[in-house]
């Protein structure tokens, strides 16, 4: 999972579009003929955004059903919280103090 947010990360920093519109836009002002090469990048980038996003992890999981992690989530956050707290109060793990 490490590499795949790895590679996520590293292919997510080159996402936007706009100077890709910004060039289509440029050349049909010059009514050059590098249009068609220009959209054949846009519609590659958009594919690869595509597939980004069909790789992203819980993209296949329903909103109520990440609602549902997410709760989930929280409580067993809320439970370590408490937990810690109850161990702290037990005056166990006093933190030595420099001398």
């Amino acid at each position: 999972m490490a590499v795949a947010q790895a590679k996520l990360g590293k292919e997510s920093d080159d996402c936007s579009l706009l100077p890709l519109v910004h060039d289509i836009i440029k050349c049909m002002d010059k009514d050059s003929p590098d249009v068609h090469q220009e959209l054949a990048k846009l519609k590659t980038k958009i594919q690869e955004a595509r597939e980004q996003i069909s790789n992203m992890p819980g993209i296949e999981s329903s909103p109520p059903e990440q609602q549902q992690q997410l709760a989930t989530l929280r409580e067993q956050v809320r439970t370590k919280n408490q937990l810690l707290q109850k161990y702290k109060s037990l005056c166990m793990f006093d933190a030595p103090k420099a001398s």
